[in-house]
């Protein structure tokens, strides 16, 4: 198969993905203080929100790079 669908379909499947879960959270750890072997750390925590919309554009990008990679194939 042509790299353009494989492309494609690698799209549709994250942003079915990014559908199905359109909110995630991540944590990063920072060293705060460190005295000799005292280390303070804090953790943040982000939430991160994948607009519909986005998820939705990009679904149908996906779709329409696997048909145009049908199309070329079966043209050929």
């Amino acid at each position: 198969m042509k790299s353009i669908i494989w492309f494609g379909l690698l799209l549709a499947l994250l942003k079915i993905l990014g559908l199905a879960i359109p909110v995630f959270t991540t944590s990063q750890t920072k060293e705060i203080v460190k005295l000799g072997d005292l280390k303070i750390q804090n953790t943040e925590q982000s939430t991160h929100v994948v607009p519909e919309a986005l998820s939705a554009g990009v679904l149908l990008l996906g779709v329409v790079l696997m048909g145009a990679g049908l199309y070329q194939r079966s043209d050929s």
